[in-house]
């Protein structure tokens, strides 16, 4: 990804003011940065509860999108998500529009910030797929009392962000990655991510690939957390781990971000736009001032984002000039103007509890764009899923989807409820709610049902039923791409 570089030899970038103390923290970052000789020209940009005040539904403004489009970085401060009008998150808008596929959190132990974990040096970096997972956002009501939602993995989203935390783990010294999935329970969605772990690790001899179970993660992070250098995860899973993480050095107002794709990338603090507080001078300014050090780094200007950051850390470390969120007991709390004026006078210092690492400009994947990722010699349906509305009992369904399916070439094999089979039923018990899958299979062993059969079914069944959707049960190379149910042999 290259910069724009301006006519005077400056890199431009496209600022997003933001929202309630979005404005305060956004002119500190930009004093700051300005102070401290960032050869760097901006555009500033509209997006937002202005934004979406003025009609425009995405809540980024048409101008914007163009100079994101020219400027390909932007410095972004916290946007309010109105509620009542409007439609998605302008965040989510901005994420989704430019294929920034990869949030970077890290977590880093700060001086002069009290936590319990205080001392235990962490410096955890949180690599979160940030496109696809359940917060691609599809979902429906098959029926009035059942909703559900697409838990899309694909092996595409997955090597992308995998290949980008290998890649930061180089460009940060950084010897060790955690996949953190919950494999164990969704064998084909997280388990195609971890699959790709695994693959793409092979490729990464120098940094050692393990594998943990999600919850456990979290367990481990309250427990031990030192014990993690670099997580890679889905986006539900980074979303919760990263707030997480966050938390154990202090919270989200020392939470920088990068969200990066293969043209754009997008540098925010993650905390929220705080409108109780706003235009009083109480702001902390701390998460969007990281971001922006993300962002040199990103553009290779080591030395200058070497030389905040320290500047930063030493403010911290002094203790004297702090704001009111993170002022002991006894110190007065200052200003956000007078936080950013002693960061300004302490560039140049050397802090002295600083984590330090040695970078190198971050070499982006390559993924392909072509669709298709992964190939398959042989393709076959060897089944279907109908999915009913229904209001009757197991042993009434089972016995109408029976009477369906009988003269056909398939056959009734079982019907789930909210995943475990419950006709027919061996043992247990279902609390069932209207919502029905009917699983058919071929009468004649290791036949393969077209689709022919699977309309003719249908028309069958939608006489007496109402059908919501089928799956076809698909088999690739001889591996089955579909899941059984609870109960089902």
């Amino acid at each position: 990804m290259k910069a724009h570089i301006t006519e005077s030899g400056k890199k431009l970038v496209t600022v997003i003011p933001g929202d309630g103390i979005g404005p305060e923290c956004m002119d500190s970052a930009l004093k700051i940065l300005e102070a401290a000789g960032a050869p760097l020209e901006f555009e500033r940009c509209l997006a937002g509860a202005e934004v979406f005040k003025a009609g425009n539904a995405t809540g980024v403004a048409d101008a914007t999108i163009e100079s994101i489009k020219k400027t390909r970085v932007v410095l972004k401060a916290p946007l309010e998500t109105p509620v009542g009008y409007g439609e998605k998150s302008a965040n989510v808008t901005l994420r989704k529009l430019f294929e920034t596929y990869g949030n970077i959190r890290p977590a880093r132990e700060l001086p002069g910030i009290e936590t319990p974990y205080r001392g235990r040096g962490l410096d955890i970096l949180v690599v979160r797929e940030n496109v696809e997972d359940l917060y691609a956002g599809i979902e429906y009501m098959p029926t009035p009392g059942v909703a559900q939602g697409i838990k899309l993995i694909t092996r595409k989203g997955s090597e992308k962000i995998i290949r980008l935390a290998f890649e930061l783990a180089r460009s940060e010294g950084r010897k060790t990655i955690h996949c953190a999935t919950k494999a164990n329970i969704m064998k084909l969605t997280e388990g195609m991510f971890k699959r790709t772990f695994e693959d793409v690790a092979k490729e990464y001899t120098d940094i050692e690939a393990k594998h943990i179970i999600v919850d456990n993660c979290a367990h481990m992070l309250a427990k031990s957390p030192e014990m993690f250098d670099v997580i890679v995860t889905t986006n539900m899973n980074g979303d919760i781990l990263s707030d997480l993480t966050s938390g154990l050095v202090g919270g989200l107002g020392f939470a920088p971000s990068a969200n990066l794709g293969s043209e754009i990338a997008i540098f925010e603090a993650v905390h929220g736009s705080a409108p109780d507080i706003a235009g009083q001078g109480k702001a902390n300014p701390t998460a969007l001032i990281l971001s922006t050090v993300l962002m040199l780094r990103h553009l290779d200007e080591f030395e200058i984002a070497d030389k905040i950051e320290n500047a930063v850390v030493h403010t911290l470390e002094k203790g004297i000039v702090l704001t009111g969120d993170i002022a002991p007991k006894g110190l007065k709390p200052s200003s956000t103007s007078e936080f950013t004026d002693a960061i300004i006078e302490n560039l140049g210092e050397t802090a002295e509890e600083m984590i330090r690492r040695e970078r190198k400009p971050l070499k982006l994947p390559n993924v392909s764009t072509d669709p298709v990722m992964v190939s398959a010699e042989s393709k076959r349906t060897v089944g279907v899923d109908i999915h009913l509305d229904s209001d009757a009992s197991p042993a009434t369904l089972g016995a109408e989807m029976e009477a369906v399916a009988e003269g056909s070439s398939l056959k009734l094999k079982n019907i789930s409820n909210r995943g475990a089979q419950v006709f027919p039923l061996k043992e247990g018990f279902t609390d069932c709610v209207d919502q029905w899958r009917c699983r058919f299979m071929p009468r004649a062993a290791g036949a393969v049902v077209s689709d022919e059969e699977i309309l003719s079914l249908l028309a069958k069944i939608a006489v007496g039923h109402r059908w919501l959707n089928i799956e076809k049960l698909n088999e690739f190379d001889g591996s089955l791409g579909y899941t059984k149910a609870q109960g089902e042999e």
